[in-house]
């Protein structure tokens, strides 16, 4: 099985007739995904190749019966863009756009909190179930079906843990993004305990950095409830303090938020730890080894 997403989802592009809207769109057709429509305000009736375009995600959903979203639109009209989809009914939103104000967020989700709907994101590479589906910006390529489950905040370090698990011969039942911002709609508690649940993920794997207590609140949630084996890596071990490292949310701030502290936690509650991100794939085939 795989989280959030399967074969059968359905998905509406919010910005399909911009430049990356349209070019990840087409990436996401060629490896399988359902796109079943577009939405540009002012263009419907037009087509990004055979998807049909709409100018309201709730025209989209009526005719199309889609269930998911994959947003790509500037970030002064994100916010709009979610609740839009949310009230259209949608029951999973994968956010791309980066740079969109933490306040806009905040507002975003205590509106979420109240829907059924989940969000993705935001500023994250989306998410894929090997073979199945692919609702994001990541290289279907280098992933393989299987058994890890994979979740991470930083999106290129995703990729090259997925590549180094494929390289040995491992596969992925699902990889997801969950974003960098300092504030984000589906979080590391929210995948653990998804990839628990499932039936065909055997292990997980949690990429994490610096900043925050996203880490430390997951190391609590494993110890309590993960009957299944978690291997960890942190980014940002040599990071120096309060000086922000790539994401929004990688800022180590009044002596939290280490890179040390968060392994620290991890390892006392069980999980498998790793410092060196080239042996990350080795790590996971120790653990899954016994």
């Amino acid at each position: 099985m795989s989280i959030f997403v399967n074969e059968k989802t359905r998905v509406v592009v919010q910005g399909i007739t911009g430049k990356e809207g349209s070019f990840h769109a087409r990436n996401c057709l060629a490896y399988g995904t359902q796109i079943v429509a577009g939405v540009t305000p002012g263009k419907g009736g037009q087509k990004m190749d055979e998807v049909p375009v709409f100018n309201t995600v709730a025209d989209a959903v009526q005719a199309t019966q889609a269930d998911a979203s994959l947003i790509f639109v500037p970030p002064s009209a994100a916010p709009d863009s979610i609740y839009e989809a949310a009230e259209a009914g949608l029951a999973l939103v994968v956010v791309i756009t980066d740079g969109i104000p933490t306040l806009d967020m905040v507002r975003v989700f205590s509106y979420i909190d109240k829907a059924k709907c989940r969000v993705i994101g935001p500023n994250c590479p989306g998410i894929i179930a090997p073979g199945k589906t692919k609702v994001g910006i990541m290289p279907g390529a280098i992933h393989k079906p299987g058994s890890v489950g994979v979740i991470s905040r930083s999106g290129t370090l995703t990729y090259e843990v997925v590549s180094q698990l494929t390289k040995l011969e491992i596969g992925q039942s699902s990889c997801i993004g969950i974003g960098g911002d300092p504030v984000v709609g589906t979080d590391f508690i929210d995948c653990l305990g998804a990839f628990e649940r499932d039936p065909e993920t055997t292990a997980v794997l949690m990429i994490g950095e610096i900043g925050g207590e996203a880490e430390e609140a997951a190391a609590r949630f494993i110890r309590e409830k993960m009957s299944k084996p978690v291997i960890s890596f942190i980014a940002g071990l040599s990071a120096p303090r309060g000086k922000r490292m790539g994401h929004a949310g990688a800022i180590i701030s009044g002596g939290k938020g280490t890179a040390r502290a968060k392994l620290e936690a991890l390892a006392a509650a069980g999980v498998h730890t790793v410092e060196d991100p080239s042996q990350i794939g080795a790590k996971v085939k120790e653990v899954l080894a016994g």
